[in-house]
């Protein structure tokens, strides 16, 4: 049942990015050249929510659907933050899409995106691979 709900929001999620239009290449473009304000709003908007969901959870001292406490370590500033959002950037402005976009974007029936997907499954499945060789 757990995961027809999360199924059935992933759905709901890539509704959103379509309607957004924040799966679009052009708007993508747009905020890369500085031409538009619609994806920092966006992205504006969901750093807002995700901070007042964030403070909601802890004073309700919220659990997981498996009863565990919802725990977010903080972490530091170092090296390969810098590194991984550079490289994250870099591949965003190539593809025109980030990790969450590309499944509405195979979703939607754009093909060229799938490459991009597969592409960045097997980033995060070399990262897993790699993770404890790494400087943290």
């Amino acid at each position: 049942m757990v995961y027809l709900i999360v199924l059935l929001l992933g759905i709901f999620f890539g509704i959103l990015l379509t309607n957004g239009e924040v799966i679009s290449w052009f708007r993508i473009q747009e905020m890369f050249h500085f031409d538009s304000f619609h994806m920092y709003g966006v992205i504006g908007s969901a750093i807002a929510v995700g901070a007042l969901a964030m403070l909601i959870l802890r004073k309700l001292h919220a659990r997981t659907l498996t009863g565990d406490p919802i725990m977010v370590e903080r972490k530091q500033l170092g090296k390969g933050t810098v590194l991984g959002g550079l490289l994250f950037g870099v591949g965003w402005a190539l593809t025109g899409a980030c990790p969450g976009p590309l499944y509405a974007l195979v979703g939607n029936g754009y093909g060229a995106f799938f490459l991009a997907l597969l592409s960045a499954i097997g980033g995060a499945l070399v990262y897993g691979y790699v993770r404890e060789k790494l400087p943290h």
